[in-house]
């Protein structure tokens, strides 16, 4: 009886967490500009991935890779854009525009030094992806293994 309320919890708590709305805060690009997530981020229908990483994390930067590797195939099937978010604090946030440069990506990075963000939306580890659209989290993903790109497209379609 236990497991089957507990399963249920869990459903529940997952199905509200996958409802929840954006939260309402601004974070600098890497050129200091502001934007707001609730705001610059919220083209109807269109699809945004956030991935929290950080400089020291090496499976987060595979992830961004590969993202950055699949995501202009993505566009031409789907609405969608990546967000990286940076979530060094001040003692390793002078490497993040370098590691940028040099890696190329092509899409947004935002920096969220004071880790605002990522404590609004209850994140612990990264790497992180959290998918948005019209403002509501709709899909959340922890961790990164090789080729999970590829299931995340599939559940990007079905949205």
């Amino acid at each position: 009886m236990k497991k089957i309320i507990l399963t249920a919890l869990l459903l529940v708590t997952t199905y509200n967490w996958c409802q929840t709305q954006m939260p309402n805060i601004s974070l600098k690009d890497l050129e200091g500009k502001n934007h707001t997530i609730t705001t610059d981020y919220s083209e109807k229908d269109k699809i945004y991935i956030f991935s929290f990483w950080a400089t020291w994390c090496t499976p987060c930067i595979n992830e961004l890779d590969e993202m950055n590797d699949v995501i202009e195939d993505w566009k031409k099937e789907i609405n969608v854009e990546v967000v990286a978010v940076a979530t060094d604090d001040t003692r390793t946030q002078k490497r993040i525009k370098p590691l940028v440069n040099g890696k190329a990506w092509g899409f947004n990075v935002l920096l969220d030094s004071n880790q605002d963000l990522k404590r609004s939306l209850g994140i612990v580890n990264i790497p992180h992806t959290i998918v948005v659209k019209n403002n509501k989290i709709v899909l959340v993903q922890s961790g990164y293994v090789p080729g999970s790109e590829n299931e995340l497209l599939a559940k990007l379609k079905a949205l």
